[in-house]
């Protein structure tokens, strides 16, 4: 955390590092978020910064993320120049605060050329104060691995690998429609093994046709290998994809926890930490720059389909981009690539918090909440004395978590927290 800066100051940053033209935005900033609102935060939660790269070689059929398959009119410079362009006009809402987790996500940002990449967090550095011990994440593909190319990724500054695995079974990944078989996935983590101490495998579970023995294989392989960290994920079918218009046959609720238990003591016997629903990781290699958005911290979100949550004094808003990679280039160039910009009202706050705080296992300390919400706990004291009378909460002087019925049904959960106006 920061203490806030008086307007003041705000103001005398922005004249002081910036041109004219920036200065002048900086001073709408200051007169559209830093005047008077409805909160009173005392100060701001440290801040993230997302760089979204929307393209794939294919679109999944179970994706819902903002990706676009390339085409041959796909021009690398002119995103890069697009992103740049999109940061240096959002510096103004985030005026004095450094950077301290980048998460460079797509689509498939591993797609990007080793010079692209290079620009890119050369753009980074130059425009925004990166914390010295900064985490710098980077999806990869297995499908799109080449030897030279990550060593490179790594030279520019990427630190952490997040490679999406899914499954080292053929049958499953060709069943996923995604472009790389099991020996790629292999050759991948061999890769990451070589050119990074710190790296995340994503595997997916209850997959079509999969049996519990395949469950177990995928999971005994993934251990084997020894990732820092594992984030492990139940496949759903999600609205506008392929997958919900022609559901594939899935394993059924019995045999989707029966998986998952079975991941879980998996993962705990070989000293792997569950402390996210989805997210296992060895002592000291939890992901800093998904913690930080599980505390509700902030994040500015660039590139098409970013999305931003950002904290002032008195509001807390939501941004975001252009999802179309035309249109987000296009508005980017012209000075403003939000698309949509909004007010989280004093009503959603409770709801915002611990629709991301729940998802922690061992919960979070009571007095998070007012320091990134600026609401007090009695605010939520309905709810809270609700959930804990159903069993699925756990609370007292320090702590609030979900118990492990809570995790179980934490969608139940978290909608004790959804308030009308």
């Amino acid at each position: 955390m920061i203490p806030i800066k008086p307007v003041a100051d705000f103001a005398a940053t922005s004249s002081s590092n910036t041109s004219k033209s920036i200065d002048s935005v900086a001073q709408d900033v200051v007169s559209n978020y830093l005047g008077a609102g409805s909160l009173n935060l005392t100060a701001l939660p440290p801040l993230s910064l997302y760089i979204h790269f929307p393209w794939c070689v294919k679109k999944c059929p179970y994706c819902d993320f903002n990706s676009h398959e390339v085409k041959s009119s796909f021009d690398e410079d002119a995103y890069l120049a697009a992103v740049r362009a999109d940061l240096e006009h959002a510096l103004p809402l985030i005026w004095g605060r450094k950077i301290y987790t980048v998460f460079i996500g797509g689509g498939t940002p591993s797609l990007m050329s080793a010079a692209g990449l290079d620009r890119l967090l050369s753009d980074v550095r130059t425009l925004l104060p990166l914390d010295l011990d900064a985490e710098i994440t980077m999806e990869a593909n297995p499908g799109t691995f080449e030897t030279d190319k990550f060593r490179s990724y790594r030279d520019s500054g990427i630190n952490r690998l997040s490679i999406g695995i899914q499954s080292f079974n053929s049958d499953h990944l060709h069943a996923l429609g995604r472009i790389h078989n099991g020996d790629e996935a292999m050759k991948a983590v061999a890769i990451a093994q070589k050119y990074f101490d710190n790296f995340n495998l994503d595997l997916m579970f209850a997959l079509p046709g999969q049996t519990i023995e395949q469950a177990r294989q995928d999971v005994e392989t993934a251990i084997s290998l020894a990732p820092p960290h594992l984030s492990l994920y139940h496949l759903t079918l999600e609205p506008n994809t392929y997958f919900a218009k022609y559901p594939p046959v899935i394993p059924d609720d019995d045999l989707s926890a029966e998986m998952q238990d079975l991941i879980q003591g998996k993962m705990q016997d070989a000293g792997y930490v569950n402390y996210e629903v989805s997210a296992y990781a060895k002592p000291g290699h939890e992901s800093r720059h998904n913690l930080n958005y599980w505390n509700f911290g902030d994040y500015l979100g660039i590139g098409a389909g970013a999305h931003s949550k950002l904290s002032f004094p008195h509001r807390v808003i939501r941004q975001a981009r252009y999802k179309q990679p035309k249109a987000f280039i296009d508005a980017a160039m012209q000075g403003n690539a939000v698309q949509e910009s909004v007010e989280i009202g004093r009503h959603e706050m409770g709801f915002e918090f611990m629709l991301n705080a729940l998802r922690l296992n061992e919960g979070f300390n009571a007095n998070l909440f007012y320091e990134r919400t600026g609401l007090l706990l009695n605010n939520i004291e309905k709810e809270l004395s609700l959930a804990e009378q159903k069993g699925l909460l756990y609370r007292d002087h320090q702590v609030i978590k979900p118990t492990e019925l809570g995790k179980r049904f934490l969608n139940d959960l978290q909608q004790f927290f959804l308030k009308s106006e």
